[in-house]
């Protein structure tokens, strides 16, 4: 995909949708961190529920440590690898408490030395939670990336590297959340809906699933 096309492709994804923001429920830095936390291998829907029962209970550092993980657990079983995940959150939890104040910090390497919290969960908060222009790429960008021809890679830090080249810096602080989205509900792994694509003509995919295409927007 050309320069050129890059940023005609995030005009219109910014057309369609100006403001995007995650799927997930939270209401400050720490909530959105535990909510990706849990997210791994799990849909947001999935996780807004548990959270849903969760947060007003326990939204904090001290609350969730208070909680333990035997406390923690019936909040989340429904999700995915909740054994693992309880011990993460209430280990991060406590780490928060006993180096950063209580505090989620601003910094990759003080949230990547958290349990549980790896790149791709950093880049979230960084991104969401403190406007940092960073690109999180999970299964939906991996795959958007790759199929548009808008920076392919083997793996899924190689797809970064190349969205923090390729990506318009004016569209480069949503660009996460426009792909994550535009995977989810339109270029899908299975059959990806390309009849009602506002970039098909900008796709390089040469598969592209046939139906009528619709009028693409000024």
């Amino acid at each position: 995909m050309t320069p050129a096309e890059a940023e005609e492709m995030f005009a219109r994804l910014k057309a369609l949708n100006p403001k995007p923001a995650t799927e997930l429920e939270y209401s400050s830095p720490y909530e959105l961190l535990v909510a990706v936390a849990l997210s791994a291998q799990a849909t947001d829907v999935g996780v807004n529920k548990a959270t849903r029962k969760l947060f007003p209970v326990a939204n904090t550092p001290q609350a969730i440590a208070a909680l333990g993980v035997e406390g923690l657990k019936p909040y989340i079983a429904t999700i995915g690898l909740y054994n693992t995940k309880a011990a993460n959150v209430v280990a991060l939890s406590q780490q928060l408490i006993d180096l950063h104040g209580g505090q989620v910090p601003r910094e990759r390497a003080a949230l990547e030395a958290l349990p549980g919290v790896g790149r791709k969960t950093a880049n979230v908060v960084l991104n969401t939670a403190f406007g940092e222009p960073t690109m999180a790429v999970d299964t939906h960008i991996f795959r958007v990336a790759n199929r548009t021809g808008l920076a392919p890679g083997k793996n899924v830090r190689a797809v970064e590297d190349s969205l923090l080249k390729r990506v318009p810096p004016a569209y480069l602080h949503d660009a996460h959340h426009w792909l994550i989205l535009h995977g989810r509900y339109v270029c899908k792994a299975r059959k990806p809906d390309c009849p009602h694509c506002a970039i098909r003509d900008l796709c390089h995919y040469p598969d592209k699933t046939p139906g009528q295409p619709e009028p693409v927007a000024a």
